[in-house]
């Protein structure tokens, strides 16, 4: 592809989001006619992800798997984050998680795995299990106990919602291509981490992935929803285009290596300031092969 075919693309790619973000929001006459498409506007809206190239294995001179986070409390990781309160705001705008739930739910993202080798599968019915929180009081066994009916107000209902998500967790394969000359990288799946909802309002709580995304198989939905774009909200942009353009900060936490693709906090514990480092001796050791490519 030459750079003026890449420019187009790019160029039409946001004016279709123009015409997805604002929708006849100058046109319209009354509220319920915002966000109604003109025939012109939805024959335009056709645009589908940018197809990712066909890359031979043979193309491949070298490669390294790693998996980040992207911790949901810094700011340049806030689109993935908000909204985590949808009552007062529109719905078009939500956050990633909600985004996934909804998919899921619907049938529109139909695999989701238990872990990031995509080896075993998740049901729907699973998920509900490790996302709610059903649970008595004490109160409500001294009834129980006592002969009579429990009532609803000695049951703790709870359940995972988007501003329990603490961070995002992703596999990706960073590989340089020899026809192209340059290190490129492909997102492969993606969980959403949140505390265990059993111990979810305990002082100590332990993170858990709540499922695996094969990232691939979600791409048409999250092309479809769009996140915050804080400079310009004339624009918003793709969770597709966010996340493989690599518009978030995030760092290492392990690496495909002989220990039988052990992670950092496994020979780097209780020092957090050590594992920060080695997740940036990883990523430089994965950039430098391409300058290295490069030098004598």
């Amino acid at each position: 592809m030459t750079i003026k075919s890449f420019l187009l693309t790019v160029s039409c790619v946001f004016a279709v989001s123009v015409i997805t973000a604002q929708a006849n929001i100058l046109n319209a006459k009354s509220p319920d006619q915002i966000g109604v498409k003109t025939e012109e506007q939805m024959l335009l809206d056709n645009d589908k992800p940018l197809e990712y190239g066909y890359v031979d294995d043979r193309d491949i001179l070298y490669s390294k798997m790693a998996w980040e986070k992207i911790v949901l409390d810094e700011r340049v990781n806030f689109p993935l984050y908000y909204p985590v309160d949808t009552n007062n705001i529109g719905s078009n705008r939500r956050s990633l998680f909600d985004v996934l739930m909804k998919n899921i739910k619907n049938g529109n993202i139909k695999n989701m795995y238990d872990d990031s080798y995509f080896t075993a599968k998740r049901t729907a019915k699973d998920l509900e299990a490790t996302m709610k929180l059903v649970d008595t009081t004490d109160l409500g066994f001294e009834q129980i106990n006592s002969g009579e009916a429990l009532s609803e107000e000695y049951i703790n209902r709870r359940e995972l919602t988007s501003a329990d998500i603490v961070e995002y967790r992703i596999k990706g394969l960073w590989y340089f291509d020899k026809r192209h000359g340059e290190l490129k990288y492909r997102l492969l799946g993606i969980a959403p981490v949140a505390p265990d909802v059993n111990f979810i309002d305990s002082e100590q709580q332990d993170l858990v992935e709540l499922f695996w995304v094969f990232f691939p198989d979600a791409r048409d939905v999250l092309h479809e929803a769009k996140s915050f774009n804080n400079k310009n909200s004339a624009i918003p942009v793709s969770f597709d285009h966010l996340l493989n353009a690599r518009r978030f900060n995030g760092y290492t936490y392990k690496e495909e290596n002989v220990y039988g693709d052990r992670s950092v906090d496994e020979y780097i514990s209780d020092n957090a300031l050590m594992q920060l480092l080695e997740s940036d001796r990883i990523k430089d050791k994965i950039r430098n092969f391409e300058q290295d490519m490069w030098s004598y």
